[in-house]
């Protein structure tokens, strides 16, 4: 063996036993699961798997990137804020005491640590037809007289979104201020001059996630996932349909917000255009209109970064169903919950608590059908209902607990949205909504076939072996 080839063999081995030492110390494998499969991986494919840790797999949480990237953002926008929307902005006391006193510890984990206030008074509509959405969001599009901003995951080149893109160039052409942030990754596909042409009609296009050679890795595995539009400050739209012709099919479930929430919304949607490379507006309360009381709900705009110190969605997913007293109903396209989620989960329904969770048949990822089935027969022998949509795919991410929580946004129950992914979600304390979602919640059930622990076992032993196989790799989709 030459020298050459003993320098490639010591440098292969020392980066070897340098991947399986971060592997063992990420503190994202809390979860021995995914270090194990991650090791697993390595074993077999070393080269490759060694590339694909790098890329998908180490956890860019212990740098606390968000929490600068925010300081920064706060520091130099709060002062901007006129006097009146900064103190709801910056505080949400006299708002708390009007939640019932069983959420307090909820609502002081999420304003604590990632800004999320609560506001007061919003009027909230629920959307599950996605046609229905689209249409009232170009109504309200073309209603806009001072600025749009608008935040999607997937925002693709066909007959849906270029009906949006044509409403938000015409605007720019009127003289309103748009601005648009969409995914790198997702949308890798759309020629650049599609944004081109948008930019000439003087609308401000931003990558979520600036190119250089750093942000590479954040862009193939930290997405963001978030679908936010807030019109004149006054109208705002969240949750999880994107602008696509392929998703209106689906079913899903969306929110228009008019009030303090869209503020909420405006915020985040401001601090991701900061962090894209926008600039900040030495004049910032066109943003912040003040908002009328229209109804007595109370909700919390809930970001969550992957790159934040704590996973603080995953830990309120967690607080509410150890929270919940008389029931837990989900609706998630993705069941592939965190050993943290799945563990409350099990322990609510073996304590009385009625949960059932809410999947279609056949999801929209062929090989993602395997993974999430893996987790049922665990769920069926905690007690848990599971009910699967037979005729059409549904992409609605909801939770509703005990008449009072509504949970609403983009975040999947899986792995990715937990822990993963730029997320965005509404977490309302409002009696009147919590039914609302309910309702929607045992309307679709007559769409579906809860299934029978029994009757799941009874299924053949080669799904169990590719079920088994797809569990253990969960951790890494």
């Amino acid at each position: 063996m030459g020298v050459f080839a003993w320098i490639i063999s010591i440098c292969y081995f020392l980066l070897l036993v340098m991947t399986l030492i971060i592997i063992l110390t990420d503190r994202s494998n809390h979860n021995p699961s995914k270090a194990i499969a991650w090791l697993v991986l390595i074993m077999f494919l070393p080269v490759l798997g060694i590339f694909l840790y790098f890329i998908f797999g180490f956890d860019r949480r212990r740098i606390g990137a968000s929490e600068r990237d925010g300081q920064k953002f706060y520091e130099e926008f709060i002062p901007k804020l006129p006097s009146e929307v900064k103190s709801y902005l910056q505080t949400s006391e006299g708002y708390v005491d009007k939640i019932d006193p069983s959420y307090h510890n909820l609502v002081r984990l999420l304003e604590r640590n990632n800004h999320s206030r609560v506001f007061y008074g919003s009027e909230v509509e629920i959307i599950t037809n996605g046609y229905q959405k689209l249409e009232m969001l170009i109504e309200d599009l073309k209603r806009a007289r001072s600025h749009i901003h608008c935040e999607f995951f997937l925002f693709r080149r066909d007959k849906t979104s270029r009906r949006i893109r044509d409403v938000l160039m015409r605007k720019a052409e009127e003289g309103v201020e748009v601005r648009f942030v969409y995914d790198n990754i997702a949308n890798i596909n759309i020629p650049f001059w599609y944004y081109t042409e948008m930019r000439k009609s003087g609308v401000e296009v931003k990558l979520f996630t600036r190119l250089s050679l750093s942000s590479i890795r954040r862009s193939l595995n930290n997405r963001n996932h978030r679908k936010i539009v807030v019109i004149d400050g006054q109208v705002g739209y969240v949750g999880g349909m994107n602008i696509t012709s392929q998703t209106l099919r689906w079913r899903d479930v969306h929110l228009r917000i008019k009030g303090q929430g869209v503020h909420g919304l405006q915020l985040n949607f401001l601090q991701s255009w900061y962090n894209s490379g926008g600039d900040l507006d030495d004049e910032v309360a066109p943003y912040f209109p003040i908002a009328p009381i229209f109804t007595q709900n109370l909700m919390q705009i809930v970001p969550e970064a992957p790159d934040s110190r704590f996973p603080y969605y995953a830990l309120s997913v967690v607080k509410v169903i150890e929270n919940a007293k008389k029931y837990i109903y989900i609706q998630t396209p993705y069941f592939m919950p965190t050993e943290s989620v799945m563990r409350a989960l099990k322990s609510a329904s073996l304590s009385g608590v009625e949960v059932r969770i809410m999947v279609s048949r056949k999801s929209d990822f062929a090989f993602m059908d395997w993974a999430i089935q893996a987790n049922y027969e665990e769920t069926l022998e905690a007690g848990i209902h599971i009910h699967e949509i037979q005729d059409y795919f549904s992409h609605a991410k909801s939770m509703v607990v005990d008449d009072y929580l509504s949970i609403i946004g983009s975040s999947n129950l899986d792995y990715r949205s937990l822990e993963l992914n730029f997320e965005i979600n509404s977490f309302m304390y409002d009696e009147k909504i919590a039914v609302q979602n309910k309702e929607i919640f045992l309307k679709d059930m007559d769409d579906c076939v809860e299934l029978s622990l029994v009757e799941w076992r009874k299924r053949p032993w080669w799904r169990k072996i590719l079920q088994m196989i797809m569990r253990f790799f969960s951790p890494l989709l």
